[in-house]
Formats: structure tokens, C-alpha cells, sequence
């Protein structure tokens, strides 16, 4: 379940929409296009049990190293079980990586000035503590990503306010978290033709999108901010929802049923965009002098890239350096034998490639 499984914190969901996030083979039958975490890791467990897959995997397995022989022709695995605590060693014709690019161990954090300094409490959304009582504080959300987007409106409905800091805006795209459509197709239509038509309809969407953007990048940015503009009404600074680089130079992120607006309507959240100088006792300074007083700060700053689960492959005991490497169609690795990972697209859904 990786990120399904591991990261915690409140709202956690989808920022793919279901019907081409899912698998080709086995529909998405659920009503929300954007689906929580715990929905995905259902989803992903119910489809592996289904499949009998489960049967073939060892859980609680950390590979630490893998070493291609080139004498013995095949790859040389050692795995820290961490139930018993001692290394099992394996051998394999052939090695996948199916590992994703996050390091799951620990987020990215800067070390910002003055942190030891701040009497609340810091908290990153990787590793969010469980029943954590937010109710009635003040929080700073540090990012402009799709995790802070999905934090700030949830965080929003108890906390007494959330304040967004981010260095420079995202694209934002309120979408739907309920097809109404595709109600209307899953009651009508066989349970896998539903589910076809939407997801050819949703990557024929998004393709379009995509590629508009990048053929005319001044005429969609005036209709992503012409779109966020009637969202937020006239009040809003729009100088905290203009991007200084082109649509889908970076991804998009999704807003749920316009909820980060809805909040920031109801006066629950709001957006700082500025630098920080340093943390102080009670919050934030920012470069402009202005301080924003927090109880709580968390840096929704980025995850770690690791490729492989942080396993360094070797080929007969030479470490592969894999940013000197070219990469085949995203799966082959340039002088590793017998071996490929699995890497998604990053434009549109992650599954549709991996598929």
C-alpha cells in the first residue's frame, strides 16, 4: 500500500482520479473520484486477495542489498526480517523494482533558523502521531504542494485557523470528489463498461489538458486563474494563486470540491506568501517583517527521493550509480542485467504506464 499505508495525516487522499489511478484489469466501483487513503489501501489489499497474489509474497522483508553475478548468472538478494531481526538471503533469474521513488523512512525537512526556539509543536505529515488534537489551535502549514492542499481545508474544520506559507504559488484545479456522470453510468451499464468509458473519458480529458497547456500556456493560465478567481471571489489577492512558470511545467494540484476556497471564504484558512526568516518562540518570522503566531507548524516540505527502496545495487560488486544511468522507456537500467523497475508517468496517472 506504500503511501496508502504509511502517511496518516489528515485527508490523506487521492490526487489522481480513481477511474484511471485503478487498475485496468479490475474497476473502481467506488462513488468518490478523489478516494481517502484508507479507501486505496482496501482497494489495492481486496484486489491482491482476489488475484491470489498474497500467497506469493513474504511481508516484513526490508531488501538491503542485491548483487548481480555475473559468474553464477543471477542476482544475489540479502533481506532484514524485521520480525526476527536476522538477514535472509535469496536468489533470483530476474529483480523488479516496484518500490515507487519516495523514501518512506523519513520525509524532507529543512533546517530552518531558530527551530529549537518555538515552544509549539512540530509536526511532519509523514509522520503524523496518532488521535493528534488539533482542536481550537493555530496551525502553520509550510508548502504549496498536494499534501498542504489537502491538510490546510481538513485541518481547517477544528483547528481555530490554518495559515498556508508557501514561497511561491501552485496551479490549483477544483475537481469534483463525486462523478455524477459516472453514478448515472454504473446504473445503467455493466460494472466494467462503466468503468472503461469513464477512464477513457477521464485520460482523454487530462490528455487534452496537458497538451493545451503546453501548445498554449498563456491561454490556459488565464483559464486555470480565471477558474480560481471565480472560486475565491474578488476579495482574494490573486497574487497568492499566480504561478511564475507555465501550466504543467510542474503538476497541477487537485483541490477537493473547492474546499481549501470554501475555507479560506469562511475565514478558517488564509495563504502568506513569503520567505522565512527564522522560527520564534510563538511562530513564524517572514523575511517581510510579518509573523504569523502558531501553536502548531507543520512542514508539508516534500518527500526524499530514493529509487529502489534505498537498496544500491551492485553488478559483480561494482555499485550502479544510477543518476549517471540512462533509463530505457522508464524500466531499463543501462548496464544492469536481468533487471527493471517500474516507474509511472507523471503527468497523469501513475498507473496508467505501470499497467
Amino acid at each position: 500500500g506504500g503511501t496508502w499505508d504509511l502517511f496518516r495525516y489528515p485527508g490523506i487522499r487521492s490526487d489522481s482520479d480513481m477511474f484511471t489511478f485503478g487498475y485496468n484489469f479490475r474497476p473502481w466501483t467506488g462513488a468518490k473520484v478523489l478516494a481517502v487513503g484508507a479507501s486505496i489501501k482496501s482497494y489495492v489489499a481486496e484486489t491482491a486477495r482476489e488475484h491470489d497474489v498474497e500467497r506469493h509474497i513474504r511481508f516484513g522483508l526490508a531488501v538491503k542489498t542485491a548483487d548481480w553475478s555475473g559468474v553464477d548468472k543471477c542476482w544475489k538478494l540479502a533481506a532484514l526480517n524485521e520480525a526476527t531481526g536476522e538477514t535472509e538471503h535469496y536468489t533470483a533469474g530476474f529483480m523488479v523494482g516496484c518500490t515507487g521513488y519516495y523514501n518512506y523512512d523519513q520525509g524532507y525537512k529543512p533546517d530552518f533558523p531558530g527551530e529549537d526556539d518555538f515552544r509549539g509543536q512540530i509536526v511532519h505529515p509523514q509522520h503524523w502521531p496518532e488521535d493528534f488534537d488539533y482542536t481550537g489551535k493555530k496551525v502553520v502549514v509550510i508548502g504549496s504542494g498536494a499534501t498542504a492542499i489537502t491538510l490546510v481545508p481538513t485541518m481547517a474544520e477544528q483547528a481555530a485557523h490554518v495559515t498556508m506559507l508557501q514561497r511561491s504559488p501552485t496551479y490549483l484545479m477544483p475537481l469534483p470528489s463525486t462523478d455524477k456522470v459516472t453514478l448515472v453510468l454504473q446504473k445503467i451499464l455493466p460494472e466494467k463498461t462503466a468503468y472503461r468509458l469513464t477512464r477513457a473519458r477521464n485520460i482523454s480529458i487530462a490528455r487534452f489538458l496537458y497538451q493545451r497547456s503546453r501548445k498554449g500556456p498563456q491561454f490556459m493560465r488565464r483559464l486555470f486563474l480565471g477558474i480560481i478567481k471565480r472560486k475565491v471571489g474578488d476579495t482574494a489577492d490573486m497574487r497568492h494563486f499566480t504561478p511564475d512558470y507555465n501550466p504543467w511545467d510542474q503538476r497541477l494540484c487537485v483541490v477537493k470540491d473547492g474546499d481549501l476556497f470554501q475555507a479560506m471564504k469562511a475565514g478558517k484558512a488564509a495563504i502568506a506568501t513569503d520567505h522565512i526568516d527564522r522560527f520564534t518562540e510563538t511562530g513564524i518570522r517572514l523575511k517581510s517583517g510579518e509573523e504569523l503566531e502558531a501553536d502548531i507548524i507543520v512542514p508539508a516540505t516534500g518527500l526524499d527521493i530514493q529509487m529502489l527502496g534505498g537498496i544500491r545495487p551492485t553488478v559483480d560488486g561494482r555499485e550502479v550509480v544510477m543518476k549517471d544511468k540512462i533509463i530505457y522507456k522508464n524500466v531499463m537500467v543501462e548496464g544492469v542485467p536481468n533487471a527493471g523497475m517500474i516507474f509511472g508517468y507523471t503527468n497523469i496517472s501513475w498507473t496508467l504506464k505501470a499497467d
